[in-house]
C-alpha cells in the first residue's frame, strides 16, 4: 500500500513530502514533478504569493539515476518568502515582539484550529490550515500519475465553473453521455484547459469569469467554484464491496473533499440522477469484440465501488476563499468584541489550481488501488500480473458462464 505524509507550514523553511511504497525500477524526475507544481501556480486571480515563489521539487532520497529503487521518497519544497518570516516562524523560543493574532476569519480554520489546540496565537493555526500544503499533494500526486501512465492511464482536470458562470455547453453532461467512444483521453482535455487563464474549454466563458473575477477584486471579495476531474484508461476492478474502506471511490471522495475549501463532490451523474427514473440513469452494458462496456457513463466509471472501466468522472465544488479584502464582521477573542475579520494575503479565485489538486488526489486513489490489486516490488512485476489480468478478464468471465 502507498502512503504519503507531508509536513510544514505556508511560510516556514519549506514544505517535506515522503512518499512511501512505490515499485523499483519506476521513472520520476524532478521536471516532471515540477511541471504540475507550476499548473498549481498557474491561473488568473491568483494572488501576490505566486509571484514570490515559483516552486520546484528536490528529490532527496528514494530515487538514483531517475528511477525509484524502493525505498521511500523524499521531496523538498523550498518556501521563497521564508526569508521574510524566519522571526515570526523561529523554531528557537523567541523573546521579540511580534504580533499576536487573535481575529478569526469566518470560513477559515482560524477560530476551529486554536479552539481545538488550545493556542493563543491564530498564526499558528495559519500556517498548517493554508493551502500552500497542497504544493505537497501535487508533489505527491505527480509520481502517482507517472505511475499510472506505465499502464496507459491518464489524469486531467478542467473548470467548469467560477462565480456561477458555466459554458453554454454542457461539457461534463457529454462526458457522462458520450465517452464510452473510443480515443476518449484525460490528458487531451487537461491540455485544452491549460490553454485558458481559468482553465475553462469555452472562450467566451473565459471571458465572462475574468469580467466577474475583476469585480470581485475591485469589491475586495472572492470567488468560488465548481471543477472537473477524469481519468481515462483505468481497468476494471479496482475496488471492492467487501468492506467499507476498500472502496474505490469512497477513497476518491475523502481524497479529494479534503482539499482545502472544498465543500462538494459527486462521482458520474449523482445529484441529477438522483431525481430520474432508474431506467434513465443507469449505464446499459454492451459488448464489443473482445469486452463488456457501457453505453453511457451516468456513474462516471465506478459501480459497488469497484471500477467498470469506462472513464473515472469526478466533479467537485470550492467555496470562496475566506480572506476578504473587505471583510465581514468576527469577534476580536482577545476582547470578546465585534469586529471586522482580518485580512491575510490570499487569492481572489484558486479554482483553477483547485482542479490540479484534484487530478493529483484523484492519481494518487488509483495508483493506490492499482498497487494494491497488481503490485510487485518492480515496475516490471507490477506490469506482469496487470497483464495477466486485463489479458484474461474477458476470457474468464465467458469461460465461467459458459459452465454453467
Amino acid at each position: 500500500m502507498i502512503r504519503f505524509l507531508t509536513a510544514g507550514e505556508s511560510h516556514g523553511k519549506a514544505l517535506n513530502v515522503i512518499v512511501d511504497g512505490f515499485p523499483s525500477n519506476l521513472n520520476v524526475t524532478e521536471e516532471s514533478i515540477n511541471n504540475e507544481l507550476k499548473r498549481r501556480q498557474a491561473g488568473y486571480g491568483r494572488g501576490m504569493r505566486m509571484k514570490i515563489e515559483s516552486d520546484s521539487a528536490e528529490i532527496l532520497s528514494g530515487v538514483r539515476f531517475a528511477k525509484t529503487i524502493g525505498s521511500p521518497i523524499a521531496l523538498l519544497i523550498r518556501n521563497n518568502d521564508w526569508q521574510n518570516w524566519q522571526d515570526l516562524l523561529d523554531t528557537k523560543e523567541n523573546e521579540l515582539l511580534f504580533e499576536i493574532i487573535s481575529i478569526p476569519r469566518p470560513g477559515h480554520a482560524d477560530l476551529t484550529g486554536v479552539s481545538k489546540y488550545n493556542l493563543d496565537d491564530i498564526r499558528n493555526s495559519i500556517e498548517r490550515s493554508s493551502a500552500r500544503e497542497t504544493a505537497s499533494r501535487v508533489a505527491a500526486g505527480a509520481i502517482a500519475k507517472m505511475l499510472l501512465a506505465e499502464f496507459g492511464i491518464n489524469v486531467g482536470s478542467y473548470v467548469e465553473s467560477i462565480g456561477g458562470i458555466y459554458p453554454k455547453e454542457n461539457f461534463y453532461s457529454n462526458l457522462l453521455e458520450n465517452n464510452s467512444k473510443s480515443g476518449f483521453n484525460a490528458l487531451t482535455l487537461s491540455n485544452l484547459a491549460d490553454k485558458s487563464s481559468v482553465r475553462v474549454l469555452e472562450r467566451a466563458q473565459e471571458e465572462r469569469i475574468i469580467r466577474k473575477i475583476k469585480t470581485a477584486k475591485k469589491k475586495g471579495d472572492t470567488l468560488g467554484g465548481t471543477f472537473i476531474a477524469v481519468a481515462t484508461g483505468v481497468p476494471a476492478g479496482l475496488g471492492s464491496f467487501m468492506q467499507y474502506d476498500r472502496r474505490l471511490d469512497a477513497d476518491i471522495a475523502q481524497g479529494i473533499i479534503s482539499i482545502n475549501a472544498v465543500k462538494g463532490l459527486e462521482i458520474g451523474n449523482a445529484f441529477e440522477g438522483a431525481g430520474l427514473f432508474g431506467s434513465e440513469i443507469h449505464d446499459e452494458i454492451i459488448k464489443d469484440k473482445t469486452n463488456l462496456k457501457r453505453r453511457t457513463n451516468h456513474y462516471g466509471g465506478i459501480e459497488g465501488g469497484i471500477s467498470n472501466g469506462m472513464p473515472i468522472i469526478v466533479r467537485g465544488a470550492m467555496k470562496p476563499i475566506a480572506t476578504l479584502m473587505s471583510p465581514i464582521a468576527t469577534v476580536d477573542l482577545s476582547t470578546m468584541k465585534k469586529t471586522d475579520a482580518r485580512r491575510e494575503r490570499s487569492d481572489f479565485t484558486a479554482v483553477p489550481a483547485c482542479a490540479v489538486i484534484a487530478e493529483a488526489m484523484l492519481a494518487w486513489s488509483i495508483a493506490k488501488f492499482m498497487i494494491e490489486k497488481f503490485g510487485g516490488d518492480s515496475i516490471e512485476e507490477m506490469k506482469d500480473n496487470y497483464s495477466s489480468y486485463t489479458g484474461k478478464m474477458f476470457g474468464r468471465i465467458k469461460t465461467n458462464f459458459e459452465r454453467k
